[in-house]
């Protein structure tokens, strides 16, 4: 049994659609649009009273994936 902070394979892809489209456009409402629109079973739901909440977590899961990149990188 898995730990409920787990993430599913379908989560993961959805997070990382929308850190590829934050990474791009720099612009979390479109990043959420078009990851809303490949991942509808996953789409999150926003309004401008959690907006800002849902683009901290996305531009850190952002930063996070650039440093682990930038690790990678330098152990090869």
């Amino acid at each position: 049994m898995g730990s409920t902070l787990e993430r599913t394979k379908n989560e993961e892809q959805y997070d990382n659609e929308i850190v590829k489209w934050l990474r791009k456009t720099g612009d979390i409402k479109t990043s959420l649009k078009k990851a809303n629109k490949k991942h509808p079973s996953e789409a999150v739901q926003y309004d401008e009273n959690n907006i800002n909440d849902i683009h901290s977590h996305y531009h850190y899961l952002m930063e996070h994936a650039e440093i682990v990149r930038k690790l990678k990188n330098k152990a090869h």
